[in-house]
């Protein structure tokens, strides 16, 4: 069998108050391996789902951010082999974020970190938050943009006037926050954050939040409207972006990132235990890939970019 690595697996703490709810959040322990070895997933990396301490006031961020990601260096330990962990970090207090993500790399192991898309309506091309990204850099530490609710004054221009439990679907899993994160990605971009970190890594989820699909027109579009770039659109995306395959589970998206990205960019996930590990791992497996590719998106691009 193939190894398999899933690399956007949520779960929470006495910390954390995710905007949704889904059972096994906080099982890190045999629940959660055994729902891990029924579907063949041999190693998950852990993270904390939105909106994680990201809301909080900077001091309780930073003492929050500090004890989930203790927790979650413990849940590592008692695992051996199985889990790794994405920081949390205390994005109200950006140079206090730098210090937890090399702590959390250097004394806890970790292979990276996961932001949650904004803080306090603040996106994270603001320069605010550029100790967060130098220290990725410095580190070599990948840096997962993730989705969350979107600020009030978004949800209320493009989702009032809808039933409640559809506006909040459509403004987060079924839509809204995908093309949010993906207009994140781009931003990013455009911000010149690549030209000052030319190596840093950025992961999406969602088999790239949409931008896949739309590369090649941002990337007309955008040509002439950002001189200042040293690279076009497209290319930053395809040299300094991963995506994974977290809660799309059907092969046209994936066909997509391929002819987009290239298999060595692609990274399995299911985004548990809001996704099912069974429907993830059903997919990868009988995704229409040669099998050399298959190894690839299961494990030996997680292996290369996570040092797992």
């Amino acid at each position: 069998m193939v190894r398999v690595i899933a690399i956007e697996e949520h779960f929470v703490t006495a910390e954390l108050h995710p905007s949704n709810w889904a059972d096994g959040l906080e099982d890190l322990g045999e629940g959660r391996l055994a729902a891990m070895n029924a579907a063949g997933i041999d190693v998950q990396v852990l993270s904390a789902p939105p909106p994680g301490v990201q809301q909080l006031p900077p001091d309780e961020a930073i003492v929050a951010a500090r004890s989930v990601n203790d927790r979650l260096a413990e849940a590592v330990a008692a695992a051996p082999g199985r889990f790794a962990g994405f920081a949390t970090l205390p994005t109200p207090a950006p140079k206090a974020a730098a210090t937890e993500l090399a702590r959390a790399v250097d004394e806890l192991g970790f292979r990276g970190v996961m932001l949650h898309g904004h803080t306090g309506g603040r996106f994270f091309d603001d320069p605010m938050f550029l100790p967060i990204f130098e220290t990725a850099h410095d580190l070599d530490v990948p840096v997962y943009l993730h989705p969350a609710p979107p600020p009030p004054a978004v949800f209320d221009a493009y989702f009032s006037g809808l039933d409640e439990s559809v506006a909040g679907m459509l403004a987060t899993g079924a839509w809204g926050w995908h093309v949010e994160t993906g207009l994140q990605a781009l931003r990013l971009i455009v911000s010149g954050l690549f030209d000052r970190f030319p190596s840093l890594q950025v992961i999406l989820g969602h088999m790239g939040e949409f931008v896949p699909f739309g590369l090649a027109r941002a990337d007309t579009v955008l040509r002439d409207a950002v001189p200042g770039l040293r690279r076009g659109v497209a290319e930053y995306f395809q040299e300094n972006f991963h995506v994974t395959t977290s809660g799309f589970f059907t092969a046209p998206p994936l066909q997509c990132a391929l002819s987009v990205v290239g298999v060595d960019r692609i990274l399995f996930a299911v985004d548990y235990p809001y996704a099912k590990n069974a429907d993830g791992a059903d997919f990868l497996r009988s995704a229409p890939i040669a099998p050399a590719d298959r190894a690839k998106i299961a494990h030996l691009n997680a292996e290369r970019l996570l040092a797992i």
